[in-house]
């Protein structure tokens, strides 16, 4: 379950999509998920599934390893599907005991599971295409005008970039502890609820101090390069809008005005 996460991970390919400007990645994966709280129909969802799905084709990505990263969300999305079904006040269809589900809760619960799916999968999309080092580039570019209000850009970018590229090494080393602690005869599925709880207790310890000692030891591997901080440093590759990335901005805003457009159309 744990190696099914596919966000924070980069999936080395050539394509269309690996060759453009990080900042495009970015903004389109921010465009994306914010018109998904738009839509009031099924037409909205449709355009946002098939835009989706041309940019997955482009990708080069395999569907199921972007889809696999799903797995991992089955949970949240079962709670967020239960509690807008069952809490959702309306026409009443079906009563269950004291439950009672509505037509008005079908409706809440069907387009959170199909925001939350898009939502992950987008995502996965931009950090599967983009290095580490790209995606901190393209932060850095992005947020350059909150330098105007004292914001320490560069690190805020260079700590995000850090999290994610931290998210896939920390739950490989998690699958390796708890593959040993299960040799061990650790227990991690029977038991009530405070049983199991206990039972994580051998599995958070080591990952906490293999956490700190990877975080010490990167520390150190950037000071022993000087590393000082974002102010008067070049780069060797820099950032150049090229025609293919304006192009995918023609492309975005026409999907923007197209998904909006048809998506709040009450029908």
């Amino acid at each position: 379950m744990l190696r099914d996460i596919t966000l924070g991970q980069y999936y080395q390919t050539d394509s269309v999509l690996h060759r453009l400007d990080p900042r495009v990645k970015l903004a389109g994966t921010l465009l994306y998920i914010i018109s998904l709280f738009f839509f009031r129909n099924f037409i909205g969802y449709m355009v946002a599934a098939v835009f989706l799905a041309m940019v997955i084709k482009l990708s080069h990505v395999p569907f199921k390893f972007m889809v696999k990263g799903m797995k991992a969300m089955l949970f949240l999305l079962l709670i967020t599907v239960v509690f807008n079904l069952f809490l959702t006040p309306g026409e009443p269809l079906v009563t269950l005991w004291k439950l009672t589900i509505t037509r008005e809760g079908m409706q809440t619960a069907f387009t959170m599971a199909v925001r939350l799916m898009m939502l992950v999968i987008g995502s996965s999309v931009m950090t599967l295409t983009t290095t580490p080092n790209n995606l901190t580039d393209g932060m850095e570019k992005g947020m350059r005008p909150l330098k105007v209000f004292k914001v320490p850009v560069h690190e805020v970018a260079m700590m995000m970039s850090i999290a994610l590229r931290f998210i896939p090494i920390l739950l490989e080393e998690t699958d390796k502890i708890m593959k040993a602690q299960i040799a061990r005869g650790a227990d991690f599925e029977s038991g009530n609820l405070i049983r199991r709880a206990k039972a994580l207790v051998p599995l958070l310890v080591p990952l906490f101090i293999s956490a700190f000692r990877r975080a010490n030891d990167l520390a150190m591997a950037m000071e022993a390069r000087c590393y000082r901080g974002g102010e008067g440093r070049t780069k060797m590759k820099p950032l150049i809008y090229q025609r293919r990335d304006r192009i995918a901005y023609l492309c975005i805003l026409a999907y923007l005005a197209a998904s909006i457009g048809l998506g709040r159309i009450r029908i």
